[in-house]
């Protein structure tokens, strides 16, 4: 199986975003099909003018800063949250000296004059040195936009329009979301502007990993069965009250053709993790990372991650791991492998204090507690 990434990319050469996911999974060869959908009572809501945030209307009506919508009772309404949140949902075209591609991004700030958009970074790096990149309103309104800065280690990128008071996206909690709860996929997959999806998210925390080899990207993922296909890239995934939960940005496929598609197995960045990253870029046009200061084992295949060797004066030698140390889990999270010991870590925030426990290479485990370094994202 392959994660690939969802950019929609016509490339002049034929080289190819890839990467090996890091389980593989049996298919099973069934035909599933729709079980009949209860009916619910309708419930109403209404819709912040200004952030679009929704609040319960209990008495059936809202004040004349906010609109009626109506949500459903007990499952997220595909359509009236749709048509709140497509408008902060935006194309985005890259035209570059390796050929031209598709994504999608979201309104994340916007003042009287200019927007940030956020979007992943394998949607515009083709384009960081040399040529376009074009945003597309829902309006069919399209302008240029310049990359603010982006990550790639977190596949992640924030451009910048000059045009003011567009319809920001409203941020919801990642940490506070559950496996079954619905979502919505909203981007433009294959140039389909606008498009939208349902599903619900399947598991949390998946450690994925996308990118060509020695450039990857690792995502602490939230994995949902929404239909997300190339061109969803940067684009939102939704919560029931309209929220971006996470920004998708890779899928599963069974085939390296770069064409492939949903087979229900998408993977989004939470919110959470991305938030911290795009706001140092808007701050400061770059981003950083957490550090741990080891290099992990690449031939090591027991359950763990294997540290082969423990920098001196970074964060684990100062908390005195070992070399050989294998690491089981940290802050109660198992660790598998060195992917997810990777992905684990890489969703803190620097100087964040956790806690690791390890099989120590002389025998017995022990826990440590480690404060987290600091270095700059590389490009």
């Amino acid at each position: 199986m392959i994660v690939q990434n969802l950019a929609m990319i016509t490339r002049k050469s034929s080289a190819k975003i890839l990467a090996s996911f890091i389980a593989g999974a049996a298919i099973a060869g069934t035909v599933a099909t729709a079980a009949p959908t209860a009916t619910v009572s309708a419930v109403y809501a209404c819709a912040d003018n200004r952030t679009q945030a929704l609040y319960l209307a209990k008495s059936g009506t809202c004040s004349s800063t906010r609109t009626l919508i109506e949500i459903g009772s007990s499952q997220l309404n595909a359509k009236s949250i749709a048509a709140l949140v497509t408008p902060s949902v935006v194309s985005i075209a890259v035209t570059s000296a390796a050929g031209s591609g598709t994504g999608s991004g979201s309104i994340y700030k916007s003042n009287g004059t200019m927007s940030y958009i956020i979007t992943n970074n394998h949607v515009v790096e083709s384009a960081a040195t040399s040529g376009t990149i074009t945003v597309e309103l829902t309006s069919g309104e399209e302008i240029a936009a310049t990359i603010v800065g982006r990550d790639r280690m977190y596949d992640l990128a924030v451009l910048s329009v000059q045009k003011g008071n567009l319809p920001a996206i409203v941020l919801g909690d990642s940490a506070r979301v559950s496996v079954g709860d619905p979502v919505l996929a909203i981007g433009s997959p294959l140039g389909f502007a606008s498009t939208v999806t349902s599903g619900i998210i399947s598991a949390l925390n998946r450690p994925v990993s996308a990118g060509s080899v020695g450039s990857e990207s690792y995502v602490n993922a939230i994995q949902t069965d929404a239909a997300i296909n190339p061109g969803n890239s940067g684009g939102a995934l939704i919560d029931a009250q309209g929220r971006i939960i996470g920004i998708n940005s890779v899928i599963a496929t069974l085939s390296s053709d770069s064409t492939s598609g949903s087979i229900g197995l998408g993977f989004s960045i939470p919110i959470n993790e991305a938030k911290r990253v795009i706001d140092e870029i808007i701050a400061t046009g770059k981003s950083t990372r957490p550090v741990l200061g080891v290099y992990f084992s690449d031939t090591y295949t027991g359950i763990g991650a294997k540290i082969e060797t423990v920098i001196p004066g970074e964060a684990a030698g100062s908390a005195g791991i070992p070399s050989g140390a294998i690491i089981r889990s940290i802050d109660g999270t198992k660790i598998t492998n060195r992917e997810s010991a990777i992905v684990k870590i890489r969703s803190y925030a620097p100087k964040s204090l956790i806690t690791i426990i390890c099989d120590l290479p002389s025998g017995g485990s022990k826990t440590f507690n480690v404060t987290l370094g600091v270095a700059a994202s590389v490009l």
